[in-house]
């Protein structure tokens, strides 16, 4: 028997923290973020519709795929956007699936495009991370570096709050201390596992 619940939500919100969590709790983890590096390793046939679609200027000196180049590209373009996420979230599908298909009991599947890739149809169960917008901010901007616009930018480009909150099962909101939101996290590991066990 597989449970997959699919692990979203918005950027900065500490999803990761989350994630961690449910790995402790027993549940096997499949990171799309990790899948998606896989899938435009150098030679890939991913790479290769990429580089056709946007240029050789996308690949380094080593033939690998250089990722602030493409960033560019595709930054503030929606066109560009869509065009990069049509050949790259049926690679990352795909990927996902096996990886499911070869794993049992429960699965949680982190995906930060968990609904813009469609990931979510493999997902029984929906766990969205939501966060105020300036605690995210925050977060983001010593995370990753990034400049007040950058974060802003990255923070517009995604679902907004309303969204996560009526296509989840599941909402947590972290806008507390790292201890809160392990505790909410581990109340809805058990409540999943033993909802499961009841049916």
């Amino acid at each position: 028997m597989r449970t997959v619940i699919g692990l979203t939500g918005q950027t900065g919100a500490g999803k990761s923290t989350v994630s961690k969590v449910f790995a402790k709790n027993g549940f096997f983890i499949i990171d799309a973020d990790h899948i998606a590096r896989i899938v435009v390793e150098k030679g890939s046939n991913c790479l290769g519709e990429l580089t056709h679609a946007f240029g050789t200027g996308i690949i380094n000196c080593d033939g690998t795929l250089n990722r602030n180049s493409l960033a560019n590209i595709v930054f503030n373009n929606k066109s560009r956007l869509d065009k990069l996420n049509s050949i790259i979230y049926p690679y990352i599908l795909s990927e996902i699936s096996c990886r499911i298909e070869n794993t049992k009991g429960f699965v949680l599947l982190d995906a930060p495009t968990l609904f813009e890739s469609g990931a979510n149809k493999m997902c029984d169960i929906i766990i969205s991370v939501i966060a105020d917008p300036q605690i995210r901010k925050e977060r983001i901007i010593k995370r990753d570096k990034l400049t007040h616009e950058q974060a802003v930018s990255r923070m517009k480009s995604q679902l907004d709050e309303s969204f996560f909150i009526e296509h989840s099962d599941y909402l947590i909101k972290n806008n507390s201390d790292i201890e809160s939101a392990y505790r909410i996290s581990k109340e809805i590991a058990d409540k999943i596992k033993s909802w499961k066990e009841q049916i």
